[in-house]
């Protein structure tokens, strides 16, 4: 059984890093999703907008997991803007966390440029479009 998924174009994305890059993104797609969900559910009165961008985010990581496994030349490009999309994100929330912090109650997925999950939120994108940017060969 094999992971690799080819889109129309027959371009892999999901080979060596690839692979590794599709399962962290699913993994944030996870945490995001369940973290935003019960926040949303239950505590929204409290930080609205946190609550909101951690919504946003957990959005973000399960369309470029989905771009991903789709495949091909097409979808490379939209994961690769959003990638580009998600890395502005975390760089405007992590310093909107930092210098406006009574605006932010509780934390999102990219509060402090994702201290919360190790960094992954700041490191993914920047590796998800060092990994798009190759041209399949």
């Amino acid at each position: 059984m094999t992971t690799e998924v080819s889109g129309p174009t027959g371009s892999r994305l999901v080979k060596g890093p690839g692979l590794l890059l599709v399962w962290l993104y699913g993994v944030m797609s996870v945490g995001a999703v369940s973290r935003s969900a019960y926040q949303i559910a239950t505590e929204f009165d409290r930080a609205p907008l946190a609550y909101t961008l951690s919504g946003l985010a957990a959005v973000v990581y399960a369309f470029i997991t989905y771009t991903l496994v789709r495949g091909g030349e097409r979808a490379r490009r939209v994961a690769l803007a959003c990638c580009a999309a998600e890395l502005a994100g975390v760089l405007v929330v992590g310093t909107l966390t930092l210098a406006a912090p009574s605006a932010f109650p509780d934390s999102t997925v990219w509060s402090d440029y994702g201290v919360g999950y190790l960094f992954i939120p700041v490191l993914l994108p920047v590796t998800g479009m060092l990994w798009l940017r190759r041209r399949p060969g």
